[in-house]
C-alpha cells in the first residue's frame, strides 16, 4: 500500500472511530484545513527512564547528549516539566488523552486495557490532515488490541529498520532509518506528526558497559538517596550509555529533517516518560521519579536560546500540540497548552498562573498481595512538593523481601544485600512511608527530609492538602470518594503473581490473566 492510500486508510478509520467519540468536541479552523502544509511538523521525542539531570544541557557531566543539547540551544530549556505519572504506560496515556492518570479508568494504571472511548491528540491530528506515525515505544505497555483500537494509540508504527546494537540490553531498533521511512511514505506538502519513542534508558543493562566504554567512575553524580559505592557508580555509568543511545538516534533524526529542509517549521519537544530505574526514583513521586528533562524548539515558531521556571505538566502536552497544529482543543482534556509560554520571548517565569502540577500512581507491577496498587497523589510547586500516601500500611515497593515495584538491577541488589549497613537509605527505598510527606525540592531536591511535622510549615503542608484535595475532587478522582476500581483492573504481560504470602517466579494465577 503506496503512502497515499495508506494514509487514506487510516484517515477512514479514524474519521469512523472519533464519530462514537462522546467526548470528542474538536475543532480546527478552514485557514488551518486550507494551508496544511504551512502548519509546523511535529517531532516528539521521548526516552525511557531518565530523570531531569541527565543531559549535558542542565550540567551533567556523566551523560553527553549534543541532540537534546542542540534543541534546547536553538530553543527552550524547560526547567520544571513534570510527568503526569513516574510509570511509562499511565503517563503515555496521560500524554495522548491530555487527562490525569485518575481520568482516565484502565490507561491510569499500569499495563492495563486503553479504553477506546478515550480521545486522544494523534487522532485528532490525523482527522485535521496530518500524517502520524510513530517508533519504538509509544503508548505501552499494555493491552490496546482487546480495547477496540486497530492500532497503537500513538499512531501506526515504523519499526522495520534493525540493527546490531552496541551493547546488551539497547533494543535492535534502528529509530532513526525508521525515521526515514515515514519520511519517504509521507505525502508531500502534509505536515506530520512523528513520536519517536526509545527503549533505552529502561532496563536491563549490560553490565560494565559504561566502564568499558571509556566512561569514568569520579563523572557519576550519585544522588542522596543511594549509596556512594563503585558498584552504583558503575550502574549510573551503564544508564548513562543507554541515554546516549537515545540521543544519537535524535542527533540523526534531526539531520534527517535538516537536510530534507523540514527543521525550521518543525516543532521539536524531547523529553523522557518516567524517572531513572533506580530505588526511590522510578514509580516513586519524588523528583527523581516525576522530574523530566524537556527541550522545545521551533525556529519559525519560538524565540531561542532561552530557559524556562514555568511549571508544565505532561497532559499539558496533547493541548500543546494541538493549538500548535491550529487546533481546538477537545473540552475532555484537564491539561492546557503552554504555547503562549514558549512563543514568549522571556526566560525564567512567564505564566504565573502555573501555581502547580499534580500527578499520581496506582499499581505499578505484581507486588502486593491481592494485586493491590499503592495509590498515591502529589501536588508540586515552585519550592514544595507534597506528597499523599492514600494507603500507607503498605509497602511501596512492594511486598518483601523482593520489592519488584523496583527494576532489577546491580544498585537494588547491593542495597538489599546491605540494607543494615545503610540503614537509613533503604529504609527510605523500601520502607514503608507515612500518610503525608512534604518536601522544600529547593533545600532538598533528593526528597530526604520529610518536614511534615515540623511546626513551620503546618500552613504549607495543610494548604497543599487542600488544594491537591479540591483539584482531585473536581477532576473526578475514584480515590476521593472511596472507591477501589484500581484495583480491580487487570495487569498483563507478567508472569509474577502473589501466592501463599511469597513470590513464585513462573507460576501464575488465572485471576489475574
Amino acid at each position: 500500500m503506496n503512502g497515499l492510500n495508506r494514509r487514506g486508510f487510516l484517515k477512514r478509520t479514524t474519521q469512523a472511530t472519533l464519530g462514537l467519540m462522546a467526548t470528542s468536541a474538536v475543532g480546527w479552523s478552514d485557514a488551518s484545513q486550507k494551508s496544511s502544509a504551512k502548519r509546523p511538523n511535529i517531532l516528539f521525542a521521548i526516552s525511557d527512564d531518565q530523570s531531569w539531570p541527565h543531559t549535558g544541557a542542565y550540567g551533567s557531566k556523566m551523560v553527553r547528549s549534543p541532540g537534546f543539547d542542540r534543541v534546547a540551544r536553538t530553543g527552550c530549556l524547560l526547567n520544571n516539566a513534570f510527568c503526569a505519572a513516574p510509570q511509562c504506560a499511565p503517563n503515555r496515556a496521560s500524554i495522548l488523552t491530555g487527562r490525569s492518570i485518575w481520568q482516565n479508568e484502565e490507561a491510569g494504571t499500569h499495563s492495563s486495557y486503553f479504553p477506546k472511548k478515550l480521545t486522544v491528540f494523534t487522532d485528532v491530528l490525523e482527522e485535521s490532515g496530518y500524517f502520524i506515525g510513530t517508533t519504538g515505544k509509544s503508548w505501552g505497555p499494555g493491552n490496546w488490541k482487546d480495547s477496540g483500537w486497530k492500532r497503537n494509540p500513538a499512531g501506526p508504527g515504523y519499526d522495520k529498520r534493525k540493527l546490531t546494537p552496541p551493547a546488551k540490553g539497547i533494543k535492535n531498533l534502528d529509530y532513526a532509518a525508521n525515521f526515514v521511512d515515514f519520511m519517504d511514505e509521507r505525502p508531500e506538502d502534509q505536515p506530520f506528526f512523528f513520536w519517536y519513542g526509545a527503549y533505552e534508558p529502561h532496563r536491563s543493562y549490560e553490565k560494565g558497559i559504561g566502564l568499558k566504554m571509556g566512561k569514568k567512575l569520579e563523572d557519576a553524580v550519585v544522588p542522596p538517596f543511594l549509596p556512594d559505592t563503585q558498584e552504583i557508580r558503575s550502574d549510573l555509568l551503564d544508564y548513562a550509555v543507554e541515554c546516549e543511545w537515545f540521543d544519537q538516534h535524535l542527533c540523526k533524526i534531526l539531520d534527517t529533517l535538516e537536510e530534507a529542509g523540514e527543521l525550521d517549521n518543525t516543532l521539536v519537544i524531547v523529553t523522557s516518560d518516567n524517572g531513572m530505574p533506580f530505588p526511590r526514583a522510578k514509580a516513586n513521586l519524588y523528583e527523581y521519579g516525576l522530574h523530566m528533562p524537556m527541550a522545545v524548539s521551533w525556529p519559525k515558531g519560538i524565540s531561542g536560546g532561552r530557559k524556562i521556571d514555568d511549571l508544565v505538566s505532561f497532559i499539558d502536552l496533547a493541548p500543546t500540540f494541538l493549538e500548535a497544529a491550529g487546533i481546538d482543543a477537545p473540552q475532555c482534556m484537564s491539561g492546557r497548552s503552554f504555547m503562549n509560554v514558549l512563543q514568549s520571548k522571556k526566560s525564567g517565569v512567564i505564566d504565573k498562573s502555573r501555581k502547580h502540577i499534580m500527578a499520581g500512581r496506582e499499581r505499578h507491577s505484581h507486588s502486593r498481595f491481592d494485586n493491590q496498587g499503592y495509590p498515591s497523589r502529589v501536588i508540586r510547586t515552585d519550592q514544595y512538593l507534597y506528597i499523599r500516601n492514600l494507603k500507607p500500611e503498605l509497602w511501596p515497593a512492594g511486598d518483601p523481601p523482593y520489592y519488584h515495584d523496583i527494576d532489577a538491577c546491580p544498585t537494588n541488589d547491593f542495597m538489599i544485600e546491605n540494607k543494615d549497613k545503610y540503614q537509613e537509605l533503604a529504609n527510605g527505598a523500601y520502607g514503608k512511608r507515612p500518610l503525608e510527606e512534604l518536601y522544600d525540592i529547593r533545600k532538598d531536591p533528593g526528597c530526604m527530609n520529610n518536614l511534615v511535622n515540623d511546626a513551620q510549615y503546618a500552613a504549607t503542608r495543610e494548604n497543599l492538602w487542600n488544594e491537591l484535595k479540591s483539584r482531585l475532587i473536581s477532576e473526578g478522582d475514584p480515590r476521593m470518594s472511596g472507591s477501589e476500581i484500581f484495583d480491580s483492573y487487570p495487569r498483563f504481560g507478567s508472569m509474577r503473581q502473589y501466592l501463599g504470602g511469597f513470590w513464585k517466579k513462573g507460576q501464575y494465577n488465572p485471576k489475574y490473566k
